[in-house]
């Protein structure tokens, strides 16, 4: 069970990318006052980690509802968490469009969007939780780790946007892209694992 936590943990931590986030939001928040910066990120991560919780309790029962095989969900969770870590290879955010950029800068609170979703609890997130809630319910004792795993990268999360303008200053541009570069290798690795986990219960049924 040791092993399924730690890899909870980097799976959650790999695609809610706590470092790539903080450029993000110094683009989006820099010009906020510091009390505003603080409520703005508490806000944010509470709103993603809803999102997330909801979907780790009836995402198992949404699936059901809808007729649809976890093996299929896995093959397609895993297709587009290679379409985000193709963006992170490149240091690109998949994780809104140019349009929803545009208007997060117009905004005066952006808490819930862009950063609350999509930016943490984007579609990448909903699918690996909900995978990963799969795989934990077959281990005795599992049904824990999911949420566990994932208040503790929310929590990084949080300090990530806290700390968002020191960590951009410290690193640069140059040191966050290679992190993120690094992330989306692993999270392609992780995907094309997903990809192949669910691909093959359906080839044999078929």
């Amino acid at each position: 069970m040791s092993a399924l936590a730690v890899r909870t943990f980097l799976t959650l931590f790999v695609v809610l990318n706590p470092v790539g986030l903080a450029p993000v939001f110094v683009g989006l928040a820099g010009s906020r006052t510091p009390r505003e910066r603080e409520r703005i990120a508490r806000k944010a991560v509470m709103v993603a980690g809803g999102v997330l919780m909801s979907f780790w309790l009836g995402g198992a029962w949404l699936l059901g509802q809808l007729g649809i095989t976890l093996e299929a969900f896995r093959v397609a969770g895993g297709l587009l968490l290679f379409r985000i870590a193709v963006g992170m290879l490149f240091a690109k955010d998949e994780r809104g469009t140019e349009e929803e950029e545009e208007e997060a800068r117009l905004r005066s609170d952006i808490a819930v969007f862009p950063l609350g979703i999509p930016l943490i609890a984007g579609p990448g997130a909903v699918a690996s939780v909900m995978i990963l809630a799969s795989e934990a319910s077959a281990v005795r004792g599992g049904g824990a780790i999911v949420p566990l795993a994932l208040a503790m990268v929310l929590a990084l999360n949080y300090v990530s946007l806290r700390i968002s303008a020191w960590v951009t200053a410290l690193m640069g541009k140059t040191g966050v892209n290679v992190i993120t570069r690094v992330l989306g290798l692993l999270l392609a690795a992780l995907a094309v694992q997903y990809v192949a986990d669910g691909a093959r219960p359906l080839l044999h049924a078929g």
